[in-house]
């Protein structure tokens, strides 16, 4: 058997999508990754050797490069997999299927951050065909979708019966201004897809549907204090499906400060999110894009100073006995990469994932990402990256 010695700096990663993200998993794939090179691809060459060099100059030498690409361009797609191990779609929802195409066209590995559950299905639909390119397709990585659903598959592992699980999560910064309560950490576009249409639940063991941002409730985060959460869409992807048959309930819900609900409650219904176009004194306009352009200057900044939270409650029995269970996992900028913390368990997620799937440990086929592989190990990874997270039982 090769020693860890005798593997080091075998794997050739592309990553799509230069951004936030893309960058941080890249610099997780640099350090833990076994990593001979690394190539970022974006629309910007720009950004693409900006992200490139941040890389190699956190890690102290030359490793990663930047190169352009056209997402939807699938020739050019499979010419950048060409000799690669694996790759990873950090690029908005809609280029992922022509990118599933790509790897398996390439036989290359591929996991994405995803963000919409119907190309999800899509993805999956190519089981048969990535299990004979010998390669595995991982869908919805990240914090949510992502480490999210992998720590709720935990639960199964840690407790001897599970009834209901309930993830809440947020990226959220230290210091809280009014009136939002909020900086964005990720793009607003997906940040109104969450807060849109409709989240899909496990209710009475049930697949069932419930608009958005219409069950608020308090939550009591340990380190943190009294949070509102609130239903959202995508962000329990397909587990619902998985767990079908195996819980009561299956959920996930957004954690804001108090008062950051109400604004967005009242921009859905006033129609703000909205992406047909409506006529204003004879010119087509459509809400969503002037939202996110009135919106945009209020949440965004160059740097952000974040907390990421996650907290699984879940009820069951251990050891005979009534038990809830909470997995309770805390994360902060990181003042010496200068990565936010919603930028290394997005970033790290995936190349966690990639990990997995270039040293043969997730079997070929396209697969849902709480499934993919044993969650314990998959905690036991993010532990070594220095993410920490408690464990504790109450009857």
């Amino acid at each position: 058997m090769s020693s860890k010695k005798d593997i080091k700096f075998q794997y050739n990663y592309l990553i799509i999508g230069a951004g936030r993200q893309g960058t941080a998993a890249a610099y997780d794939l640099a350090k833990f990754g076994d990593a001979r090179s690394i190539t970022l691809a974006d629309k910007d060459i720009g950004t693409a050797e900006k992200s490139a060099k941040r890389i190699n100059d956190l890690i102290g030498k030359s490793i990663a490069e930047g190169t352009k690409i056209d997402a939807s361009n699938r020739i050019d797609l499979r010419s950048l997999m060409v000799s690669k191990d694996a790759v990873l779609s950090a690029v908005p929802y809609y280029f992922n299927l022509d990118i599933t195409q790509a790897a398996l066209e390439s036989n290359v590995h591929l996991c994405d951050m995803g963000g919409h559950t119907e190309t999800v299905w899509k993805q999956l639909a190519f089981n048969r065909n990535a299990r004979e390119a010998g390669i595995s397709i991982i869908p919805d990585c990240g914090m949510g979708p992502g480490l999210i659903n992998t720590m709720g598959s935990y639960v199964f592992e840690l407790l001897d019966e599970v009834k209901d699980i309930i993830i809440y999560d947020a990226g959220l910064p230290q210091q809280m201004e009014p009136p939002w309560y909020y900086k964005s950490t990720f793009n607003l576009n997906g940040l109104t897809n969450e807060m849109n249409g409709k989240s899909t639940v496990l209710r009475d063991g049930k697949i069932t549907l419930i608009d958005t941002l219409t069950e608020p409730e308090m939550v009591n985060i340990p380190n943190i204090g009294i949070l509102e959460a609130d239903l959202i869409s995508g962000g329990a992807s397909t587990a619902p499906w998985s767990f079908e048959g195996k819980l009561q309930r299956y959920e996930n819900k957004t954690l804001r400060h108090p008062k950051h609900w109400e604004w967005m409650r009242a921009f859905k219904t006033l129609g703000l999110f909205s992406e047909e176009s409506i006529e204003i004194e004879g010119k087509s306009v459509i809400p969503r894009q002037v939202f996110h352009t009135l919106l945009a200057y209020h949440l965004n900044e160059e740097i952000i100073k974040d907390i990421a939270i996650i907290q699984v409650k879940a009820t069951g029995k251990k050891n005979g006995n009534n038990s809830t269970l909470f997995i309770d996992l805390l994360d902060y900028y990181d003042e010496s990469t200068g990565f936010t913390a919603m930028e290394r368990l997005t970033g790290w997620h995936c190349a966690i994932m990639m990990g997995f799937q270039v040293r043969g440990e997730i079997e070929p086929g396209s697969k849902p990402v709480e499934t993919a592989i044993l969650a314990s190990k998959f905690m036991s990874a993010i532990k070594e990256r220095n993410i920490q997270y408690q464990i504790r039982y109450s009857s």
